[in-house]
């Protein structure tokens, strides 16, 4: 058993190890840190609709044209817009804590998002790092407290080179911490993917993205928000199985979060914030 475990890959042994920690601190953190209910709203406050579309969206071939069940579609720009106008209502809001990125983030659960705090989710459906980057001023009327970046999966997916989504990632961290000097900024690491179990409707060009391609980026990643003074969230262990990819447990599509998933990722961000103080 010992030999076995020294042979494991790295990933693996941590996964098993943070996995173990987050089953005990899902139950400390699950009721410690929900918001009262006579505190400060926890969620964006407009437009019901966004969270209706959110659940009903699927993303087209090119990421660019959003479906919304029978009745509509949304493309990119009016994402954009959108979130525009999300963040514009949230000029003046407490403790503002935002979600920058792709259909990951877009769609994390509300009622799983830690509590004391008002949070304002920017996500968009198919978002690549170049595309983040040129909409950032979004937020420049707005006082966040801390921003969580996540982007870089449907770069990869597309074939971006991996030196030009670490060069758009530290773009971004740059931007956000001349704009916003006293956020707290933490980029997270780009999840990996179910391979071979995926079933998500670009399965074939999943496929041809190895996870130890997005570990490379990671790295890239980590190292860049070192070199920036900025912090990284490494949620790639928390998520791998024995062999790198997605667990299936966390998943509906080998690509995509199911709300255990969520649960994950909700848990490592109370982490996170409680080792930074809780700012």
């Amino acid at each position: 058993m010992l030999e076995r475990l020294e042979k494991a890959p790295y990933w693996a042994l941590l996964s098993l190890a943070m996995n173990c920690l987050l089953l005990m601190a899902v139950s400390l953190t699950w009721e410690g840190d929900r918001t009262p209910k006579d505190s400060t709203p926890t969620t964006s406050v407009l437009p019901q609709a966004k969270a209706s579309m959110a659940s009903e969206a699927a993303e087209s071939t090119d990421g660019l044209v959003t479906a919304v069940g029978d009745r509509e579609y949304f493309n990119y720009q009016q994402w954009v817009e959108l979130v525009r106008q999300e963040a514009r209502a949230h000029a003046d809001a407490p403790r503002l804590t935002v979600l920058l990125g792709d259909s990951i983030s877009l769609w994390f659960p509300q009622e799983l998002l830690p509590g004391r705090r008002t949070w304002l989710n920017q996500g968009i459906s198919g978002e690549k790092s170049d595309m983040l980057l040129r909409r950032l001023d979004a937020l420049d009327g707005t006082q966040p407290d801390t921003i969580f970046v996540m982007v870089g999966i449907n770069d990869l997916i597309a074939q971006v080179p991996e030196q030009a989504v670490a060069q758009n990632l530290e773009q971004t961290v740059q931007y956000l911490k001349q704009q916003h000097p006293d956020a707290h900024i933490i980029v997270q690491s780009i999840l990996p993917h179910g391979s071979e179990r995926a079933t998500w409707e670009g399965r074939d060009r999943l496929l041809q993205l190895p996870n130890d391609r997005i570990q490379a980026v990671n790295t890239a990643i980590a190292q860049m928000t070192e070199a920036e003074g900025v912090d990284y969230l490494n949620l790639y262990p928390l998520f791998a199985d024995g062999e790198g990819a997605l667990r299936p447990d966390l998943t509906t599509d080998g690509l995509h979060l199911n709300d255990r998933g969520y649960l994950v990722w909700r848990t490592a961000i109370a982490l996170q914030l409680n080792e930074d103080g809780d700012r």
